[in-house]
């Protein structure tokens, strides 16, 4: 509460006063956004040190406005997420990799506020509870994104990165996770076809639901060949646009999040597929806290909807 009370102030400060009648410099509003962005940056860090993902979420949702309204009037910031455009200019596709988890209830809280429906790979992965994402404590989680309308994807059982094509029409992977966790194991097609329909069949016990007919390869390393396995596993394999790589997996103090936050409402346009991680183990400043409220408000200001990739024209059934 003393985080989005003093951000409110903030913003307050730097709104122009509705009697003045001498012109505000240019100057002065550019000094107070910046002066409320890094006050925004400053109360998302506040969020993320402290415990209960409740907390940090509606801290993170303060924050993010915060950051995303600049110099607007405190009404603007105030407000719940902005009403959707009659007319979209573009539809942007956002899509989650599971990883370690500890931005699973931020992102789901957050994209149920702005009423978005997106898209999630799925793999395995340890997380930060000690468990793996898809463990049956993980159930409740995966059930409340089905009844929410979200696309769900394989992601290879476990993590199975590709490395390089192999003798005999096999390819080189290297797991993540599972017995053969790091290392370079060799795999037919029919093998391949079992990580990813054992996502599927996990997902089924999970839920009572079938995954959408849709793959990505971990770490986006696919080859020809590669593809042609999944395709023939009845499995349609989704990249991301160069536009939608968030950046969440670099390190953070050669990539800080306002970078990367700015980079992407740069770039994008209607038609891209943005990849968001739920957690990245080794970004020690995590980027969703900070970026994905203000990404989907700014993307929202300029009239931009969402979807899933079942919408997207590569993917529709």
């Amino acid at each position: 509460m003393k985080t989005a009370a003093a951000l409110t102030l903030l913003v307050l400060a730097v709104t122009p006063a509705v009697h003045a009648v001498e012109p505000v410099p240019a100057k002065a509003v550019n000094d107070g956004a910046r002066d409320v962005n890094a006050a925004a940056r400053a109360a998302n860090a506040q969020a993320r040190a402290r415990n209960g993902p409740a907390q940090r979420a509606a801290d993170a949702r303060a924050a993010g406005l915060a950051a995303a309204a600049g110099a607007a009037p405190a009404a603007t910031v105030a407000a719940s997420a902005p009403a959707k455009p009659a007319l979209c200019k573009g539809t942007i596709y956002l899509t989650f990799d599971t990883g370690s988890q500890s931005q699973a209830e931020l992102i789901a809280d957050t994209l149920n506020r702005h009423k978005i429906k997106a898209t999630f790979f799925l793999a395995n992965e340890k997380t930060v509870r000690g468990d793996y994402s898809l463990d049956p404590s993980w159930s409740a989680y995966w059930k409340a994104r089905v009844a929410e309308g979200h696309a769900i994807g394989s992601h290879t059982f476990d993590h199975v990165v590709y490395a390089k094509d192999g003798a005999d029409g096999k390819i080189v992977v290297k797991p993540g996770f599972g017995d053969s966790a790091g290392k370079q194991i060799s795999l037919t097609s029919k093998q391949y076809c079992e990580q990813i329909q054992r996502v599927d069949q996990r997902f089924v016990e999970l839920t009572g639901k079938h995954l959408d007919p849709i793959w990505r390869a971990p770490a986006g390393r696919t080859s020809p060949r590669l593809l042609e396995m999944g395709k023939a596993c009845g499995y349609a394999h989704a990249g991301w646009s160069p536009a939608g790589f968030s950046g969440d997996e670099l390190s953070s103090s050669a990539y800080p999040n306002e970078v990367l936050l700015k980079k992407l409402l740069r770039d994008l346009k209607g038609g891209d597929i943005v990849l968001i991680h739920m957690g990245i183990w080794s970004r020690k400043d995590a980027w969703a806290p900070a970026n994905l409220e203000p990404l989907i408000s700014g993307l929202e200001q300029k009239d931009m909807c969402f979807a899933t990739l079942r919408e997207h024209p590569d993917y529709r059934k």
